[in-house]
């Protein structure tokens, strides 16, 4: 099992949280970025894929190398919807998991803001990222983990 993490958008408390759980849990976790990583000291269970620059190109990876019974993180609703129905267990940076009977409709929503914003109408977009946030997705990670790995 691993623990893969689309590292182009994903906040630093976000990163943190994981690189505790890839320590806590000696769960190999694979961060996946169209940039140059600098990976924390000390994380041995920690790498890092640099991809070529490019629109879902870091998506495309995790994609192509995710398999059943792995963990990802992600905000990006199209890869969410890739992984989800190929056993992979997908939450977002807030803590929302994205499961078979909600991908669906997320991705519809996300389709339809997107043309809503195509065509010059302003959506506004998330509230900041906070405390209240971030141990959110920390419990919604404990949760993913646990059980994926008791599955194992």
């Amino acid at each position: 099992m691993k623990l893969w993490l689309d590292a182009d958008a994903a906040p630093r408390d976000v990163k943190e949280v994981c690189y505790r759980a890839s320590d806590r849990l000696k769960l190999e976790t694979v961060l996946v970025a169209n940039q140059r990583l600098q990976l924390p000291v000390g994380y041995e269970h920690l790498s890092s894929v640099r991809v070529e620059g490019g629109p879902d190109v870091a998506d495309r990876y995790i994609a192509d190398h995710a398999e059943r019974g792995d963990v990802a993180v992600t905000a990006d609703i199209p890869l969410a919807a890739i992984l989800v129905p190929n056993g992979v267990v997908v939450i977002d940076p807030r803590g929302e998991e994205y499961t078979a009977e909600v991908i669906g409709e997320r991705l519809s929503v996300r389709n339809f803001m997107d043309g809503l914003r195509g065509a010059g109408v302003e959506t506004g977009g998330h509230a900041a990222y906070g405390a209240k946030e971030k141990q959110a997705f920390s419990n919604a990670l404990d949760r993913a983990l646990t059980r994926a790995l008791r599955q194992r």
